[in-house]
């Protein structure tokens, strides 16, 4: 086993496309991130196979704020320890729709609950439905990990603040060491998060219009989205499959271990 960084940061994003969730750890489960994309709105307009509002139609969305309203008791499921600590591998079972309750604080600083009438208003009107999950709403893999030296080559060809806000990843990591996208060459191999999370990575993560926008004013900087595109095949960070359900949190070592 060698390790070959640490992590970061630690990420979720409660409503897809609204801001993320920058906390203290994250529970990383089978499905993914436990609260991450727990919730989306739908447009019957949309292709049925991703038929979500996303930052790419409403800018606006990324200025949005949710919040969960157990705060830390949100971070992982009611009985996550108990179930890992069995050594059995057990999949604790998820929070109540209580336990996992949202409010959004929009750009003018007012407070709605995810499923107010008001909200959906805001956002584009009647014809948008909301959506929960007890999987996450990712657009294709579990988990996604970027590395800072990945967001500083970015940041630098294309003019913008190194923030890894952009790219909303659930784990930024701290490759010191390596060059920028050297979780590219990581492509199939296993790394052990921590004590106990095991993750594969499986694909390089395909990029969009998200990228270009502000995570702080949703204004959108092209250059970031030709840069990726040009340089890095339209990829940049990686998905990753969850080998072993567990915590993971800022400074914790990232190992490989084949």
């Amino acid at each position: 086993m060698t390790v070959i960084g640490t992590v970061a940061s630690t990420w979720r994003y409660p409503v897809k496309s609204m801001r993320g969730e920058q906390a203290d750890e994250i529970f990383a489960g089978y499905a993914g991130v436990y609260g991450d994309r727990l919730y989306a709105f739908t447009s019957p307009g949309g292709p049925a196979v991703f038929p979500y509002l996303t930052g790419r139609e409403n800018a606006k969305m990324l200025l949005h704020t949710p919040r969960f309203r157990a705060g830390a008791a949100s971070l992982a499921p009611p009985l996550a320890a108990q179930s890992i600590g069995l050594g059995m591998g057990l999949t604790p079972l998820y929070g109540s729709g209580d336990e996992l309750a949202i409010d959004v604080t929009t750009p003018d600083g007012e407070v709605f609950a995810i499923d107010d009438p008001e909200l959906v208003e805001r956002l584009g009107g009647g014809a948008l439905e909301l959506l929960r999950s007890e999987r996450p709403l990712t657009d294709c893999r579990p988990v996604t990990l970027l590395s800072l030296q990945s967001v500083a080559a970015i940041a630098e060809a294309s003019g913008v603040a190194p923030d890894p806000r952009r790219y909303r990843a659930n784990i930024v990591a701290d490759l010191a060491g390596s060059a920028a996208f050297a979780e590219d060459e990581l492509l199939g191999r296993t790394l052990r998060i921590g004590e106990r999370t095991t993750i594969t990575l499986v694909e390089r993560d395909p990029r969009c219009k998200m990228i270009t926008l502000d995570p702080d004013t949703a204004e959108a900087v092209p250059a970031v989205l030709e840069y990726v595109t040009r340089e890095r095949d339209s990829r940049a960070g990686v998905y990753a499959a969850v080998l072993a359900e567990g915590v993971v949190r800022p400074g914790d070592a990232i190992e490989l271990l084949d």
